[in-house]
């Protein structure tokens, strides 16, 4: 009876100490190493890039600089825009460089890229600055969350506002790429489920500057809105081009689907005054969004952008979740965010759903005229508030499988 007790004992004794063992080895390498892709010199340079990099370095920092007592590292690169460029960037780091998770992205197709990657290696992906609806729609997936916006939430809260004010018949300036094939198609389902019309398209390429034929072509269609699905240099050079052969006189409307806080600046409030558009960030919401904007200011001299200040919460969030999981195994990681009450000075009554799309408020604001403005980087004033489940795609609409359970 002693005998067979002290081998009970002693079976459990190793048992425990093996277990203790494979915790202790979750953590792989003893860190937890963040790889940041984005565009470091391109049109969405300003919008995410170097300033992305900031946003993680500051979330690494308050953290603490530790998760479980194992150092977080960062590493950053430059896609240059280019899927094959940032697949190969993403492959050296998973396999030779013992990156945990990759972040950020701000190309939808280089997101597309590295998602299908982080599958093939059980790998995990946090998508803040590249906003294409497939990502978390058709192309879903356990690896991989889109955590500050989509093409759908912010082409539907923009859209549905114009028409209900009178603005009933589109033309779309589409950047001819998955993004921006996402954000028009969004926009136009919209326009037509409230009663409005798509009278004419016209798609240009990634990074133009002149869009003389195609602005051209949009004012002969007599449309009421003309809607430009594109982002970054390319909306700053659109919109400014339509201000300069006065496309917005009269009743015609301009709307800028994703405009963050940089292309406001690049373009500046005599041209960007008026227009109405929805981000995921407002900056002057509240005691918490101020204080953040203002530590971030001080490291970098301007006010962050919706993605930046998504960015920094997806990280933090994400460190919380190795923290309680007590693993940097990408697919237990996020299955551990999904179960975390989200709630912080960027992410408002906010819930990460199965198909890896965060649900939260967002908000459609007014870009101020220059009188309106009380100093530098004071650009937009808030209009209306949108709970993220009227924002964000019902589950039934969405084309995700993990939805269809």
């Amino acid at each position: 009876m002693t005998g067979h007790f002290l081998r009970a004992a002693g079976g459990a004794a190793f048992g425990l100490l093996l277990a203790m063992q494979a915790v202790q080895a979750q953590v792989s390498d003893d860190v937890v190493k963040i790889g940041v892709l984005t565009d470091q010199t391109g049109l969405y340079a300003d919008a995410a890039g170097p300033g992305a990099v900031e946003a993680v370095r500051m979330a690494i920092a308050d953290f603490g600089g530790k998760v479980k007592g194992k150092s977080i590292q960062m590493v950053d690169a430059d896609h240059q825009n280019k899927a094959d460029i940032g697949a190969t960037i993403a492959r050296r780091w998973y396999d030779q460089e013992n990156v945990d998770i990759i972040v950020d992205f701000a190309n939808s197709a280089v997101a597309f890229a590295v998602s299908e990657l982080a599958k093939q290696k059980n790998k995990a992906i946090l998508i803040s600055s590249a906003g294409s609806s497939d990502l978390t729609g058709k192309g879903c997936s356990l690896n991989s969350v889109q955590w500050t916006y989509n093409t759908y939430a912010l082409a539907n809260s923009t859209a549905r506002a114009l028409v209900k004010e009178g603005a009933k018949s589109w033309y779309f300036v589409t950047v001819d790429y998955a993004f921006g094939h996402a954000l028009r198609n969004d926009a136009a389902k919209t326009v037509e489920k409230v009663g409005g019309s798509v009278v004419g398209d016209v798609r240009h390429p990634l990074n133009s500057m002149d869009f003389s034929s195609y602005l051209l072509q949009a004012q002969s269609s007599n449309a009421d809105v003309i809607a430009f699905a594109n982002t970054g240099g390319d909306l700053a050079n659109s919109i400014r081009q339509a201000q300069e052969f006065g496309l917005a006189k009269g009743k015609r409307k301009l709307a800028a689907f994703l405009m963050q806080t940089s292309d406001i600046h690049a373009i500046g409030l005599q041209t960007a005054q008026g227009l109405e558009l929805t981000t995921a960030f407002y900056w002057d919401l509240d005691d918490k969004t101020r204080e953040f904007t203002a530590r971030y200011m001080a490291k970098t001299g301007k006010r962050p952008t919706m993605v930046q200040a998504g960015l920094y919460s997806a990280v933090m969030n994400y460190l919380k979740a190795v923290d309680k999981s007590g693993t940097d195994e990408g697919l237990k990681v996020i299955a551990q965010m999904k179960t975390m009450p989200i709630d912080d000075f960027f992410a408002r009554n906010a819930y990460l759903r199965e198909d890896g799309q965060l649900i939260h408020d967002m908000y459609v604001v007014q870009v101020k005229s220059p009188s309106e403005s009380k100093g530098a980087w004071d650009y937009e004033k808030l209009m209306q508030v949108i709970p993220g489940k009227e924002a964000f795609v019902t589950p039934e609409e969405s084309a995700c499988p993990l939805l269809k359970k």
